[in-house]
């Protein structure tokens, strides 16, 4: 009787504290809107952080709340977030298609400073001297890109610089954070050509470190008979809008910096 007694005891107050549990749980529960969990099943699931959120469903909560708009997010379909605008009640509107690409057409034919040896991805040898290569925005080429993308779209290429395979990117934008260059950018999902190039120095000193650096000559601009191209800062920027594609730039160009995307 001597252990039985205390057993009952603990017995009772075991199911009294289950109780009091449940009932807590139960009174403290926190309802989430049904519309969260419908959002979230819509999304990609990549949870790439692309759209500012922790994760999708993190995201998803923000939309229900009215904290932040289904186009933050660059990856899920055009479909998918017309689903999630009627979801919300509300109408989409219009919603401009990307692309990824990356601004660099260094690597291998780009200067380095000095010959890094031992354990990193870019973001950790950016922090010495800004990078190994000579060029202060030429592509690292350690991958850091290509460890976080969570769809394997981004390698490095013999050339030693970063390429993004267009038919596996979803347009996360996981390597655009990734990058300590900001050299993944964004562009019209109509874009076939691009400037693969981010140094806005002159052209004598970018093409003493790098032998496929833009030399901002302008003979791009000058070709297009659209007024697509204009030099800013040193570099040539493509007007999208006005670009048909006729591609007498990608010819012209010395540097042969400006590169197709098919």
């Amino acid at each position: 009787m001597e252990i039985v007694i205390p057993l009952i005891i603990l017995g009772v107050m075991a199911a009294i504290f289950a109780v009091i549990l449940a009932i807590a749980g139960i009174k403290l529960a926190v309802v989430q809107d049904e519309r969260v969990e419908k959002i979230t099943s819509l999304l990609t699931g990549a949870n790439c952080g692309g759209c500012g959120y922790a994760g999708c469903q993190a995201f998803a909560q923000a939309i229900v709340e009215g904290n932040a708009k289904v186009t933050d997010c660059p990856s899920t379909t055009k479909e998918n977030k017309a689903l999630i605008a009627e979801i919300m009640g509300s109408e989409l509107g219009e919603v401009e298609q990307t692309i990824v690409v990356c601004a660099c057409n260094g690597g291998n034919r780009c200067l380095e400073k000095y010959e890094y040896q031992g354990y990193g991805d870019c973001a950790s040898i950016e922090l010495l001297a800004g990078g190994r290569k000579a060029c202060p925005t030429g592509c690292i080429g350690a991958g850091k890109c290509s460890d976080v993308c969570p769809y394997h779209a981004v390698e490095v290429n013999s050339d030693g610089v970063a390429k993004i395979d267009q038919k596996r990117c979803v347009q996360c934008g996981t390597c655009i954070i990734a990058c300590p260059k900001k050299l993944m950018k964004r562009l019209p999902a109509k874009a076939k050509i691009y400037i693969a190039c981010s140094n806005h120095g002159k052209g004598k000193e970018v093409r003493s470190i790098c032998k496929v650096g833009c030399m901002g000559c302008g003979l791009c601009a000058k070709v297009c008979e659209h007024d697509a191209i204009v030099l800013k800062d040193g570099l040539p920027v493509i007007d999208y809008d006005k670009c048909v594609n006729c591609r007498k730039c990608v010819e012209k160009c010395p540097a042969k910096c400006i590169l197709t995307l098919d």
